[in-house]
């Protein structure tokens, strides 16, 4: 498909008038009062933390420090990202998962290849896929006599190590994009406990096809503690052990992790979930192609592009942002392009050309990574995250973006802020030595501003404290107020 066109080009013209003032005056560069003494007592010097409060509408900021600083945003680049696919894509477009049956069914025995093509869909999680799965039973087939074939070459990412960003291997959000992705290749360890049996219950989902799972763990006394390091626990395709004890004291608990092997887990995956759900396989479960110039069977679909933009912006989900960066590459190939691949060049290539079209020009201070945040190398300014928020106030998807980013006290990653409760829209940022928040402020006046603020040092979860004033005192703004 092809990408729908600038939006208004007239902004173009309007940014040298719009954003003059973006660029520091002796007035501007300075911090709120409360904002620097709360820096102060974080420790954290001045010179690591980039400012700017604008008020949407008006040519001049009330803010503006250290704005013209590239910084790492760390997940606040989401904004980026999903900023680009509402407008490109549009809030109702959906991924397409074409499904390919090929052979000769006849009561329920189908003798073939079913194949499925991925496309990027950051759905397809297990109920998702049990709908797709369904379809085919539905079609009337119950015991497939060949392969099914998994199509993931939409997606060309290097082969990289689950653990190379932060040692972290089995943490989810370390897991490696794929144009057919299922269930973010993680599993989910509930524990029940049992204090009857002296033991906590084990579930676990998906189904993984040839791995046990041990369904129960001792229960201990004490505290709760590090109630996963006390688990002991071990994981390997074949089985997962829990070799230590679970304390009473912590009640229900889940834990999320990354598959220990993601390279076959899809295989696993769709092999348990098919078996489980009474269907018959003779064959294997295998990487392939597609069927070339052959029409599907049907197209899976995915929830429309909203419900993901809300997921990612809202709870900072990294791989469903970089899964949405990469199928921008892929939609910029457009129609008549035959087997299109994404790579992450090209998603970069395409994310800097949107922005450049969106800003009249490619800022200088802009190096975009992989759309998610998930990385060291990023780097925006403050001047540049206004200049993006103030586009996307004028434009027709400015609810839909707005709506999905975490509202202060109320939902998301800014759930547990105390600070203007309920009158912000902020995106969070968070990485080892980062801290960012980027969004609307609306303030007790009734006037709305577009409001950044970044930290790149040691000590930047220290200083939340300061970011909290500053969004607090953005809410208390009077006309023409100034630090």
């Amino acid at each position: 498909m092809t990408l729908r066109r600038p939006f208004a080009l007239l902004l173009v013209s309007l940014w040298p008038l719009l954003f003059a003032a973006v660029q520091p005056a002796s007035a501007q560069g300075k911090l709120p009062p409360e904002v620097e003494a709360a820096l102060l007592r974080a420790r954290v010097p001045l010179d690591a933390v980039a400012a700017v409060v604008h008020e949407v509408g008006s040519p001049r900021s009330l803010v503006a420090f250290n704005a013209s600083t590239p910084m790492n945003p760390a997940s606040v680049v989401k904004l980026l990202t999903t900023a680009a696919a509402l407008d490109q894509l549009g809030p109702a477009w959906t991924w397409a998962t074409p499904v390919w049956l090929q052979g000769r069914l006849q009561d329920g025995v189908f003798d073939g290849t079913l194949t499925i093509k991925g496309s990027g869909d950051p759905k397809l999680v297990m109920e998702r896929a049990w709908l797709l799965l369904r379809r085919v039973q539905q079609l009337g087939v119950r015991d497939i006599r060949g392969d099914i074939v998994l199509d993931n070459s939409a997606f060309n990412v290097p082969d990289i190590a689950p653990g190379d960003f932060d040692g972290e291997a089995i943490r989810a959000y370390n897991v490696k994009s794929g144009a057919l992705l299922f269930n973010y290749k993680a599993s989910i360890y509930s524990f029940t406990p049992d204090a009857a049996r002296g033991i906590a219950i084990v579930s676990s989902e998906p189904p993984l096809a040839g791995q046990q799972v041990d369904r129960s763990v001792p229960l201990s006394e004490g505290a709760c503690g590090d109630w996963a390091g006390a688990l002991k626990a071990s994981f390997s395709p074949a089985r997962v052990r829990f070799a230590g004890s679970y304390a009473t004291a912590c009640g229900e608990q889940s834990w999320v992790l990354a598959d220990s092997h993601p390279a076959s887990y899809n295989q696993r995956f769709v092999e348990g979930l098919w078996r489980e759900m009474g269907g018959k396989l003779s064959g294997v479960v295998r990487e392939g192609a597609a069927p070339v110039d052959v029409k599907p069977s049907f197209e899976h679909r995915s929830p429309p592009l909203i419900e993901v933009v809300r997921e990612i912006n809202k709870f900072s989900n990294n791989v469903m942002a970089q899964q949405l960066f990469l199928t921008l590459a892929l939609m910029r190939q457009g129609v008549g392009v035959a087997n299109p691949v994404a790579t992450p060049e090209a998603a970069r290539e395409a994310m800097k050309r949107w922005l450049a079209e969106r800003l009249g020009e490619l800022p200088a201070d802009v190096v975009i990574d992989n759309g998610s945040g998930l990385s060291r190398e990023t780097r925006l300014s403050a001047n540049t995250l206004t200049k993006l928020l103030l586009t996307a106030w004028d434009s027709p998807w400015m609810p839909e973006l707005m709506s999905s980013l975490p509202i202060t006290g109320v939902d998301g990653t800014m759930r547990r802020s105390r600070s203007a409760v309920g009158r912000a829209h902020l995106k969070t940022g968070s990485l080892r030595d980062v801290a960012a928040r980027a969004g609307y402020v609306l303030s007790t006046s009734g006037k709305r501003y577009a409001l950044v603020v970044m930290v790149n040092h040691a000590s930047a979860t220290a200083a939340r404290p300061a970011m909290d004033a500053l969004v607090q005192w953005t809410m208390n703004l009077r006309e023409s107020a100034k630090p």
